[in-house]
């Protein structure tokens, strides 16, 4: 595989971010600036060692309506996390003092937001990998920064509070001696009475399954639905998710949430106090 020096990288997303200095999807800057000024801004932690690459990517993430505090070690991340958690984060995976991916799944233990991995390992075993361990989206280097963008929204789109067609107290299921109550206004889920920290990714899968409780949703809808683009791995990416949903389910995780082989998966828990 071949990877592209920092030099390379910062030329290709230069590039594109130069275009977008100019004329902002066909708005004059000043304007553009003057407008970001009246919207509600999300805080994008971006931890990459690439002072050229760094620099580059928060600048046009900025510019595209999202405050954003950068890093170049882990540590400064850390300690900048323990203060504020940040509406999302991106996280490169070669780092000075640490591996991100290690980095990630120890985050995990202790929070939800969203991750990003933006890296030049573009393996799928290096993807599959980030997912396993809590991201919940992987962009490779060199990238459009106009992409990065996309993807940050969509998935700030998905983690959104929103209405719901559920109860106000949200929905109570049952499997054997278990319950599981979903809560798609609070953003809150719990097992037993204990709290099952999904990520944002798992989340939107487990709202989906839960909203058609009972039958089949296969794969391609699992991904049409919880993500706004395409994704290389599709079977694999989607069964990741479902183990790290099921591991934080208990024992009884392959139960709450059935393989139909060759197809998808069924939620199959049944509705406390009513059919499903």
């Amino acid at each position: 595989m071949h990877l592209l020096s920092p030099t390379e990288e910062h030329s290709r997303i230069k590039c594109g971010d130069s275009v977008n200095l100019r004329n902002h999807d066909g708005i004059k800057l000043a304007t553009f600036r003057r407008q970001l000024h009246s919207l509600p801004m999300k805080h994008v932690y971006l931890v990459e060692d690439h002072e050229a690459i760094r620099e580059s990517v928060a600048r046009y993430l900025q510019l595209s309506g999202f405050k954003v505090s950068s890093f170049a070690l882990l540590k400064e991340a850390s300690e900048a996390i323990a203060r504020m958690v940040p509406d999302l984060l991106i996280q490169d995976v070669m780092m000075p003092d640490g591996d991100g991916f290690a980095f990630v799944k120890q985050l995990r233990q202790h929070h939800g937001f969203p991750v990003i991995f933006m890296t030049a390992r573009g393996s799928e075993s290096d993807k599959v990998l980030g997912f396993e361990l809590g991201g919940d989206d992987y962009i490779v280097k060199p990238f459009s920064p106009k992409e990065l963008v996309m993807r940050i929204r969509a998935i700030l789109r998905r983690v959104e509070p929103k209405d719901s067609s559920l109860e106000e107290d949200g929905s109570l299921w049952v499997m054997e001696d278990s319950t599981l109550l979903f809560d798609e206004r609070a953003h809150n889920c719990r097992l037993d009475d204990q709290e099952v920290p999904l990520t944002a990714a798992e989340w939107r899968i487990l709202s989906l399954l839960i909203a058609h409780a009972g039958t089949l949703v296969t794969r391609s809808r699992i991904l049409a639905t919880c993500f706004d683009y395409s994704l290389e791995s599709y079977d694999r990416i989607v069964d990741t998710h479902i183990k790290n949903i099921r591991s934080k389910l208990g024992d009884k995780g392959q139960q709450w949430i059935e393989t139909v082989r060759g197809y998808g998966y069924r939620f199959a828990a049944s509705r406390s106090g009513g059919d499903q």
